[in-house]
């Protein structure tokens, strides 16, 4: 499969370039899986579309302040950016300065913090904190929240609540778990008057979800790994929801990607695993019913999973009608509801 085959074209001013006054106030698209037909409909009617039976599943990653600005100890800016914090003096970045990096390298973030470049190691690096903080209360106190590319503005206060889930928990993610945006306090009310079940796993997504395709042909792509833990009461939930006839309902592509990784395993047991699996056109789905997920990037991986997931052909369409109809897109945008195909 060529990458071309996942391209369209996308007017810039559906790139939403800041949330809505209130999460579930987004619109929601929503497939018809028996007719392929599209309906137009408000996140609030999200609630609708779910059956007695089915079992939500969230990714409680909470979005760390992961983006520093810096400069080297012999002048020049330096921006980092952690993919992941291995200890509480260690941790995997992206840097961009304008000279060439090399080993032993220092980075001042301020007189009380400074980065030490270890080793490079594919487009990451090894950097090292040499500071009484740990690397998480470095980035809690100096840190940025790091917006995605495509939006084109700084992260202000506003963002370190917005870019982040209202269930967020467990520290890790660079990325927020977009399509859990929409949700409010209200909603999850709702879901539990109408005695729909949810439950949680843990995906800390990377910087790498940004990264494009570089490879014309998808079998060249080498996909990025995540870390990513499902707990043994969801693992539960989940075997009762199928024994029961219910749908296993992602509530975005990281739970998707990390249910399908788990339910790979040989032996389903939890406990934090790296994943780095490429879901594309073909891939046999053993786990997951529906999704719900925002819409994303012309030839991006994620692109790529929906389209494996409800059919390219189909997803195609979708998004020529959230095109058509003005959806917003990518983190900040609005959503869609699909079932899978196969």
């Amino acid at each position: 499969m060529l990458i071309e085959e996942f391209n369209f074209d996308l007017p810039q001013h559906l790139i939403a370039q800041t949330p809505l006054q209130k999460r579930d106030s987004s619109r929601l698209l929503v497939l018809n899986k028996n007719t392929k037909s599209f309906s137009d409909k408000k996140f609030t009617e999200f609630i609708d579309l779910l059956n007695p039976n089915d079992l939500l599943i969230f990714n409680d990653t909470r979005v760390i302040k992961a983006r520093l600005f810096g400069k080297k100890i012999t002048g020049g800016k330096v921006e980092i950016l952690i993919e992941r914090i291995i200890n509480n003096h260690h941790a995997l970045a992206h840097l961009k300065t304008s000279k060439k990096i090399l080993d032993g390298n220092l980075f001042e973030i301020n007189k009380d913090v400074v980065i030490k470049v270890i080793k490079k190691e594919n487009d990451l690096f090894h950097i090292e904190f040499h500071s009484i903080l740990s690397a998480y209360d470095v980035l809690e106190q100096f840190g940025h929240i790091p917006l995605p590319p495509y939006i084109e503005r700084s992260a202000d206060k506003s963002d370190e609540k917005r870019y982040q889930t209202i269930y967020a928990k467990e520290s890790g993610a660079v990325a927020a778990p977009t399509a859990g945006l929409h949700f409010t306090d209200e909603i999850f009310k709702a879901l539990d008057a109408k005695k729909i079940k949810h439950a949680f796993l843990t995906l800390h997504v990377g910087a790498g979800t940004f990264q494009p395709v570089r490879e014309d042909n998808l079998d060249g792509h080498q996909m990025h790994s995540e870390s990513f833990n499902v707990p043994d009461e969801t693992i539960q939930m989940i075997q009762d929801t199928k024994s029961n006839q219910g749908r296993i309902i992602a509530i975005g592509t990281t739970v998707l990607r990390a249910l399908e990784s788990k339910f790979s395993e040989e032996i389903i047991e939890s406990g934090y695993k790296e994943t780095s699996i490429f879901i594309k056109p073909g891939y046999q789905f053993k786990i997951v019913d529906a999704l719900l997920t925002n819409f994303h990037l012309p030839k991006s991986t994620l692109f790529i999973l929906v389209s494996a997931f409800s059919g390219s052909d189909t997803m195609k369409k979708l998004y020529q009608h959230a095109i058509k109809h003005e959806y917003r897109f990518f983190s900040y945008g609005d959503a869609s509801f699909i079932e899978r195909s196969n």
